[in-house]
């Protein structure tokens, strides 16, 4: 009883106000932890999910081809190449445009390409040596450029298109993958087009970051040299890369003419559909008729008296800070863009690209020192703008293309309308050549360089005309007709690929 007596009684007291305070407090910056945490962990969740769906040798090829070969070597190329001309071969802005449209060439027969990985297999592959030889061409082309001295302006231009062909053939080996993942699962055709696009501009960060250093330092000529390190990784994805080898060599090699003519007619088959022209015809209009002033605010760019004088390093970080805009305007178009209708977004997407394209009107007649504003900061502002509008302008038109290949050419097919696009940018180097060559803008003489830049931004916003060459349909719908589709699939010979099945295909291998 006495210990029952003596016992204490507990009493619990309410907790005080400060403590309930503190435990918000607490808990709000835990969630603030994890959402940083998630926000963080995002883009490999995705590309966790990406590798689940898709085989991951695929999107390890998407990486190396878009991110290094295509992202790195274009944008480091860019710039060693601009010097190149200009302090080593000394050649006019206007001609320059013709060599670099030369370099399109490549790109121009990509349905060559693509049809040879269709329907020529090499030891009973059709993947893997195309990446060899990809690589191969790159290899020894930048070696040659870097290392035989000053070249004779012919064999310089051949080394550079040796590049660009290097670069165009492992294109059109990883676009073929990806448009046929686009058709066998469309849902993932806007996340591809964002890792290509995403890959692609982190790929011209680092390109563009060293370029200056290396121009500064190796000179325009030993920093081409540097190309030469992609292309030695196309070949070993050439032997990493997972693809199955056909069992029967012998019969495939018979069947070689026949894959060739049931891709030719299925190529002139399918460009006769107007669902597929029309769309073909507004992309290449709205590349050619842009015509590139490139080389002619290079020179301006980087001219003592002119111009601002930029130094080699700046040249890059302006660039390279470009780059880190297109990545903004993947990630843009990736989480409020992907699911807009075709037509209304590439209008929007044209009219901001014409509109932006005044802020470099400015920038040339100096009307920024007007209003206060250093050279420095406007143009780094000016590129950063006119590459998102750029890339969110560029992927629908990817997505585009995919939705227009059958299934069966889908390499050969997305590789002629990637050729249709070269012939675009084609058109506008040489167009842009052209005008500057008329209106008279030299190595030294830049006072017509504003007209060129205003018809320039004029035939832009022309182009708002054709938009109704687009179709007016989401980017995941199936834009060509379903029994050219079936009929394609169903005719098709075998093509043994890389291992770009659906979800249920694999599941069902597995069991």
């Amino acid at each position: 009883m006495e210990s029952l007596e003596n016992q204490e009684l507990i009493v619990e007291k309410p907790p005080s106000i400060s403590s309930l305070k503190q435990n918000d407090h607490d808990l709000q910056v835990t969630a603030k932890r994890t959402k940083l945490l998630s926000v963080f962990l995002e883009p490999f969740q995705w590309l966790q999910m990406l590798s689940s769906q898709l085989n991951s040798t695929f999107i390890f090829g998407i990486v190396l081809v878009y991110g290094l070969s295509q992202g790195f070597s274009g944008s480091f190329s860019k710039v060693v190449t601009d010097y190149y001309w200009k302090d080593v071969q000394k050649v006019q802005p206007s001609v320059v445009q013709i060599y670099i449209g030369l370099c399109y060439l490549p790109s121009v027969m990509k349905p060559i390409w693509g049809l040879f990985t269709d329907a020529f297999p090499i030891k009973g592959y059709h993947r893997r040596p195309y990446f060899v030889i990809a690589g191969v061409a790159g290899c020894v082309s930048a070696l040659m450029f870097s290392l035989l001295g000053k070249l004779p302006i012919a064999i310089a231009l051949a080394c550079s298109v040796g590049i660009s062909a290097g670069i165009a053939i492992a294109d059109v080996v990883i676009d073929a993958c990806i448009a046929r993942n686009s058709i066998e699962i469309r849902a993932l055709a806007p996340d591809m087009q964002s890792l290509c696009g995403f890959c692609s501009a982190a790929g011209s960060l680092i390109g563009y970051a060293v370029s200056g250093f290396s121009v500064n330092h190796l000179g325009p000529q030993g920093a081409l040299g540097v190309l030469a390190i992609p292309p030695v990784l196309l070949i070993v994805l050439g032997f990493v890369i997972y693809e199955t080898r056909s069992a029967n060599i012998r019969s495939e090699k018979k069947k070689v003419m026949e894959n060739v003519e049931f891709t030719t007619k299925g190529m002139y088959k399918s460009m006769k559909c107007p669902q597929v022209w029309k769309p073909s015809l507004y992309m290449y209009l709205s590349l050619a008729v842009s015509i590139s002033t490139h080389e002619g605010q290079f020179y301006w760019y980087t001219d003592p008296k002119a111009g601002p004088a930029f130094s080699q390093a700046f040249v890059g970080l302006i660039y390279a800070l470009g780059s880190v805009a297109s990545m903004i305007g993947v990630l843009i178009y990736h989480k409020t863009l992907k699911d807009y209708p075709l037509r209304n977004l590439l209008f929007s997407a044209q009219l901001l690209y014409g509109i932006s394209g005044m802020l470099d009107l400015i920038f040339i007649l100096r009307w920024n020192l007007a209003l206060g504003i250093p050279d420095s900061f406007f143009v780094i502002t000016e590129q950063c703008v006119s590459h998102i509008i750029s890339k969110i302008r560029w992927i629908p038109m990817i997505v585009l293309s995919t939705r227009l290949c059958p299934i069966g050419i889908e390499g050969t097919f997305f590789a002629l309308l990637m050729c249709i696009d070269s012939i675009g940018s084609l058109t506008s180097k040489w167009g842009g050549g052209i005008v500057l060559h008329l209106l008279h803008v030299t190595r030294t003489d830049f006072t017509n360089l504003w007209l060129v830049i205003l018809i320039r931004n004029i035939l832009r916003l022309a182009t708002l005309g054709l938009i109704f060459l687009v179709p007016k349909a989401d980017q995941s719908d199936e834009l060509i007709p379903v029994d050219l589709l079936r009929k394609n699939s169903d005719t098709s010979t075998d093509d043994e690929g890389l291992q770009l099945v659906t979800i249920t295909e694999k599941n069902q291998e597995v069991a």
